[in-house]
């Protein structure tokens, strides 16, 4: 993906409205990578840099490049004309708020989200437990199964059917 990335970075460098850029974030980009919720790599973010968007398409040039094409400006505060009805609605009710009233509900909301993904973490984490145990007991099964005489009697068996061509 990465050399399909670099040529869709060039044909887009200097483009008026839209930005193609890669982040390193596993050195300088850490913390920008952190604030806007990247969790693997590679993630490829689009839209309001406030309110990044994951994409979910394809990672070839052609479909990275349709994909840009349809890029532009998108409903928002500074776009408002963009907007329907219930956007425009919903925007003014939190332009009504006022700006502490806004920074408490972020933190709330991202607190939310924070707690979601410590729960889906400790689900995962629990499931990884089971799994582990379960394949363990598994083993530890097999092994007595085979402790139990399994080899012995295959060995008796084949032994048996040899004895019997034989004749």
């Amino acid at each position: 993906m990465k050399p399909d990335w670099d040529k869709l970075i060039a044909a887009y460098k200097g483009h008026a409205s839209t930005l193609i850029a890669d982040v390193d974030c596993t050195a300088g980009g850490k913390s920008l990578c952190e604030q806007v919720g990247v969790r693997g790599y590679p993630t490829i973010k689009h839209g309001d840099p406030n309110d990044l968007q994951d994409y979910k398409g394809g990672r070839d040039f052609a479909a990275l490049k349709k994909f840009a094409e349809g890029l532009g400006p998108q409903c928002g505060p500074a776009n408002l004309d963009l907007c329907d009805e219930a956007k425009k609605k919903q925007i003014e009710e939190f332009q009504a708020l006022g700006k502490d009233k806004r920074e408490e509900m972020i933190k709330s909301k991202e607190a939310e989200i924070t707690k979601l993904e410590a729960d889906f973490k400790a689900f995962v984490d629990g499931l990884q437990k089971s799994y582990t145990e379960a394949n363990e007991k598994k083993d530890k099964d097999i092994e007595a199964v085979k402790g139990a005489g399994l080899g012995l009697l295959k060995s008796v068996h084949a032994h048996a059917k040899k004895g019997k061509s034989e004749l």
